[in-house]
C-alpha cells in the first residue's frame, strides 16, 4: 500500500523572529529603518524561494518529506493529473441515442470527457472510505511494481486473451481475438463502458489484455528465476496463490442472460426481499446446494452427501439441468426464492463460481467448501464471522457437524449469516464495484511505460454500438444496468485508506 508520511514542521520560532523584526516600534533613524525593512523583505523572499527549491527528501529534522510510493517504476509514458474545474450543480444526462447511431453507425461525439468534481464541496459529504478488499489492488499489481509494464509484456498476454481493450481520452477501443464462453466478454465490455459513463474523462489512457476463461494461467513459478522476463499482465475474473493474473469484477454484475440472472443492483433488491419471506428460525434446518455437478469432481463428491435411506448428513443437494430449466422458463432457479434454508453451501466448479455472492447474500449461514480460487472481494471474508469453513477432503461429515452446531447455537449461527449478507449489501454495492474497477485501472495505467495507441484492427465501442442492436434478454439487461447520467454524488469516488499503514489512494 502506498504510504504517506505526514509530518508538520513547527515554524513558530522563525515566525516569531520575523514578526518582531517587522512590527516592533522602530527606535532608529528613518533611513536606517528603511534599510532594515528592505533587508528583512529581501531575507523573506530569499527564504521562500530557497525552500521551494530544496529537495526535502534529503533533509533531516522536522521538514515534511515527500510521499513514499508503494511502487517504483521506470515510467516513460507521462500521466497528467486531472484538473478540477467548478462543478455544475445539475446532473449531466448521457442519453442513449440509437436514432443518430443507426444513421451514422458511429459512436456519439458529444460524450462528456472532461467533467471532474472539486476535491472538496461544502454542499456534499466527503467520499466514503473504500471497503477493505481494495487493498488487494496493490498486491495484484505488485509483480510490476519495480519494472513497470512494457508493451512487450502486454503483447505476451495475447496468447490466451479474448480481447484487447484500449482507452484513449475516455473512449474505448476493442480488438477481439477469441470468442468467449457464452456472453462473458459482451457483458464485461458493457460494464467497462458504464464505468466510462459513470466517470467521464477520469479513467486514464491504458491498454490491457483480458481473458474470460475461469482458471488463471500466469504461473508464478515461471517468473521466479533471476534471468526470467517480467510476467505478462493478464486480466480475468479470479486468481489463486500460484498465479499472477489480475483479478477484475465478473460479467454477471451486469447480467447473465444464459441462465436468466439479473444485473446485480436489481438482483440485490430481490435477494433482500427474499430474505424477508421466511425468518431464519423458520427455515429448513439443513444445508442446501443446487448447481451443475458435471463441471468438477468435487461437486460430484458433494452429491454423495445427500440424504438417503441409510444416512442423513444434514445436506439437501440438487443437480441443476440448465437446458431443461431454460426450456421451462427458469421457474425453479429464482435465486431470491432459494433463501429458505438455514445453511447454504458454496463449492467451486472448474474454478471459482459467481454463485458465491448470491449464497452469501441469503442471511443463511454460508458453508464454504475450502476454496482454491478467489475473486476481487472474497479475500476480505473471515471464517466463522462471514462463513463456516467446510473440509474438502471430508465434506459430508464436516457439513453434518456444522449443521448440528448451528442448530444447537442458533443465535451465533444467525449472526454469521447476518454478517455475510450485510457485507454483500454494504461492501459490494454496485457503486463499490465501479470504484474498484476505477482504482484498479488507474493504478494499472500508472505502471505503463509506453503510450497506449489504438490498434489498427480495433473498433470503437460505446453504449450505442452494443445496446441499439441488442434484442431480448440481452437488451433488457443492458438497459437495466446502463448508467443513465453523471452527478456530483456519483463522481465522489471512495477513498482507499488503511489503518496502520496510512495508505491513501
Amino acid at each position: 500500500m502506498r504510504r504517506f508520511q505526514r509530518c508538520f514542521s513547527d515554524g513558530s520560532g522563525i515566525y516569531y523572529h520575523f514578526k518582531h523584526m517587522m512590527w516592533r516600534p522602530s527606535m532608529q533613524s528613518p533611513a536606517r529603518s528603511s534599510g532594515i525593512f528592505l533587508c528583512c523583505v529581501f531575507l523573506l523572499v530569499g527564504a521562500f524561494v530557497s525552500t521551494r527549491l530544496l529537495d526535502t527528501s534529503g533533509l533531516a529534522g522536522n521538514l515534511t518529506p515527500r510521499p513514499i510510493p508503494i511502487t517504483r517504476t521506470s515510467h516513460i509514458y507521462p500521466h497528467r493529473n486531472p484538473q478540477f474545474p467548478k462543478t455544475p450543480s445539475h446532473p449531466i444526462e448521457i442519453p442513449l441515442n440509437c436514432t443518430a447511431y443507426n444513421l451514422t453507425r458511429t459512436c456519439p461525439s458529444n460524450y462528456p470527457t472532461t467533467f471532474h468534481p472539486e476535491e472538496e464541496d461544502p454542499d456534499h459529504p466527503p467520499p466514503a472510505t473504500c471497503p477493505e478488499y481494495f487493498r488487494w489492488i496493490y498486491e495484484d499489481l505488485r509483480p510490476w511494481a519495480y519494472t513497470g509494464i512494457t508493451r512487450d509484456m502486454v503483447e505476451r498476454s495475447k496468447r490466451t486473451a479474448n480481447f484487447r481493450l484500449v482507452i484513449l481520452k475516455g473512449r474505448a477501443y476493442v480488438e477481439k481475438y477469441h470468442r468467449a464462453f457464452q456472453t462473458r466478454d459482451v457483458f464485461t465490455l458493457w460494464g467497462i463502458l458504464q464505468l466510462l459513463r459513470r466517470y467521464p474523462g477520469q479513467v486514464p489512457d491504458l491498454e490491457l489484455m483480458f481473458d474470460c476463461i475461469d482458471w488463471p494461467v500466469i504461473k508464478t513459478r515461471d517468473y521466479q528465476q533471476s534471468n526470467a522476463s517480467g510476467p505478462p499482465p493478464l486480466f480475468r475474473y479470479c486468481g489463486d496463490d500460484d498465479t499472477l493474473d489480475i483479478v477484475f469484477p465478473d460479467w454477471s454484475f451486469w447480467g447473465w442472460t444464459e441462465i436468466n440472472i439479473k444485473p446485480w443492483e436489481s438482483l440485490l433488491r430481490d435477494l433482500k426481499e427474499g430474505n424477508k419471506r421466511i425468518r431464519w428460525m423458520d427455515r429448513k434446518p439443513y444445508a442446501y446446494w443446487k448447481g451443475n455437478p458435471v463441471v468438477a469432481v468435487t461437486r460430484q463428491e458433494l452429491l454423495k452427501c445427500n440424504v438417503s435411506e441409510n444416512q442423513d448428513w444434514n445436506a439437501r443437494v440438487y443437480a441443476q439441468d440448465w437446458l431443461r430449466e431454460s426450456q421451462e422458463g427458469y421457474k425453479q432457479s429464482d435465486l431470491a426464492s432459494q433463501c429458505d434454508h438455514r445453511y447454504k453451501i458454496y463449492i467451486e466448479g472448474s474454478a471459482w463460481s459467481v454463485s458465491e455472492k448470491y449464497i452469501l447474500a441469503c442471511d443463511s449461514v454460508s458453508f464454504l467448501v475450502k476454496p482454491h480460487y478467489y475473486d476481487f472481494f472474497t479475500r476480505s471474508l473471515k471464517p466463522v464471522h462471514h462463513y463456516w469453513p467446510i473440509r474438502d477432503d471430508d465434506k459430508c461429515r464436516s457439513i453434518k457437524f456444522a449443521v448440528d452446531w448451528g442448530n444447537a447455537h442458533m443465535k451465533k449461527a444467525q449472526e454469521i449469516g447476518k454478517a455475510a449478507s450485510e457485507f454483500i449489501r454494504e461492501e459490494l454495492k454496485m457503486e463499490y464495484v465501479y470504484d474498484y474497477m476505477f482504482h484498479l485501472l488507474n493504478q494499472y495505467a500508472k505502471l505503463l511505460t509506453f503510450k497506449p495507441i489504438r490498434p489498427r484492427r480495433a473498433v470503437e465501442l460505446c453504449s450505442e454500438t452494443m445496446a441499439c442492436s441488442a434484442e431480448g434478454l440481452q437488451k433488457k439487461f443492458f438497459m437495466e444496468s446502463m448508467v443513465k447520467g453523471v452527478h456530483l454524488s456519483v463522481l465522489l469516488k471512495c477513498i482507499v485508506r488503511f489503518e496502520g499503514s496510512n495508505c491513501k489512494l
